[in-house]
């Protein structure tokens, strides 16, 4: 019980806290209306393409996990990369002896073997997006796992 309700709390403060586009608009309306109607239109449904500002990246995807800029072919370049959550689920089963405990009238038990089964879950994070701009533009991107 105690995993499923810290489970739902965790969910609850992520969600709470996670920017959307919509959300982003409103923070940024001058850097909103600054954009082609094309490029607003690509915003408001967290796409991007070729050619986009950073600004409009950012509106579209919010802030990157990791930027770093270096050269290619003689030309200054910035890449952002994204990144998603895999869980990776544990199972244990664990034997052993352990000190303390109580028995059925109350009466400390000292010394005693014990076993215990569980399962957890960990996020281990990946690249999930990537973005390189070229001259502060889109040049290219990628959204999706690699395999």
């Amino acid at each position: 019980m105690k995993i499923f309700l810290l489970s739902v709390l965790a969910l609850l403060a992520v969600s709470c806290s996670s920017s959307t586009p919509v959300k982003r608009i409103e923070e940024n309306p001058k850097l909103y209306s600054s954009l082609s109607p094309r490029h607003q239109a690509l915003v408001e449904s967290g796409k991007i393409e070729n050619g986009m500002s950073t600004r409009a990246v950012y509106l579209a995807w919010g802030n990157s996990d990791s930027q770093a800029e270096g050269q290619e072919k003689g030309k200054t370049i910035e890449k952002w990369t994204y990144n998603g959550l895999a869980p990776v689920y544990h199972q244990s089963l664990y034997d052993g002896y352990g000190w303390g405990g109580y028995g059925r009238r109350g009466r400390h038990r000292g010394f005693y073997p014990y076993n215990s089964f569980g399962s957890s879950v960990s996020y281990i994070p990946y690249p999930a997006a990537w973005v390189k701009f070229l001259n502060g533009r889109v040049d290219s991107w990628q959204r999706g796992r690699t395999q």
